[in-house]
């Protein structure tokens, strides 16, 4: 998931979590800001060459084990800055519910996140949402305005927290389908071994790009889940529509 909404889903997240001490809260929302962006420091592994980016990006910043200690360093460094005053630890706790709301973020990606890192490269990936997602954003966004107008509540931001967990929710059924899908297409040519996938695209949920393969051959399609008709691109439709062009309807898909 891209940075920005890391760090507006970390302010969405240490309002929805404040206590009722109106003058703590712009610290908590700092904090969160910044330590849910935090994580994606291991850009700086780009600079030893791109096989290093990819094989370290989403790392050990990106570890469960190693959570602890980043929220440690992070909370600390951050009370220096905030000049917070009761110390590191009054901003712990939202430091590592913020990196940890980085990792989910990052795992509902297709990406894979080493959860695990150092202890195991394994890459965890739901792969309902894709790396930028506009409705994703648009629900923090309007969490922290109503949270701005309704500043002495936390409702609203609880609300759309609630809101990110259904719309992800709604994600994972879409991409059952698209799995159903390429699985159907597969038993069509019966590819009774074949692996299948899916795969979130962006601007809609409906977006998807499946793939069937099997030993000799690579097969995928754009496919719209809810689409009836085709929406060829035309030159002056617009950039989200050039976008959204190449997914077609289930019957024409394949």
């Amino acid at each position: 998931m891209d940075t920005l909404t890391h760090a507006l889903s970390g302010a969405l997240l240490a309002r929805a979590t404040a206590s009722e001490e109106p003058r703590a809260i712009p610290r908590r929302i700092a904090a969160g800001f910044f330590a849910c962006a935090a994580p994606d420091l291991d850009f700086v592994f780009g600079y030893a060459g791109p096989v290093e980016y990819l094989l370290n990006h989403r790392g050990i910043t990106h570890s469960l084990v190693l959570l602890p200690l980043w929220a440690l360093a992070l909370s600390w460094l951050l009370a220096k800055i905030l000049r917070e005053p009761r110390g590191w630890r009054a901003l712990y706790g939202i430091s590592a519910l913020a990196i940890a709301a980085h990792i989910a973020g990052d795992v509902i990606t297709s990406y894979g996140t080493m959860v695990l890192a150092p202890l195991s490269d394994w890459r965890a990936a739901i792969g309902t949402t894709f790396i930028i997602d506009l409705w994703f954003t648009g629900i923090i966004l309007a969490g922290l305005l109503a949270s701005a107008f309704l500043y002495r509540s936390r409702w609203p931001s609880v609300a759309a927290m609630a809101l990110l967990v259904a719309y992800v929710g709604f994600q994972f059924v879409q991409r059952q389908h698209a799995l159903e899908f390429a699985d159907q297409y597969a038993k069509t040519l019966g590819l009774s071994g074949a692996r299948v996938t899916a795969h979130p695209r962006p601007v809609s949920p409906f977006n998807w790009t499946v793939f069937v393969s099997d030993d000799e051959v690579h097969r995928f399609a754009h496919i719209n889940l809810a689409r009836k008709e085709p929406r060829p691109y035309r030159p002056g439709d617009g950039f989200i529509a050039r976008l959204q062009a190449p997914y077609l309807p289930l019957e024409q898909a394949i």
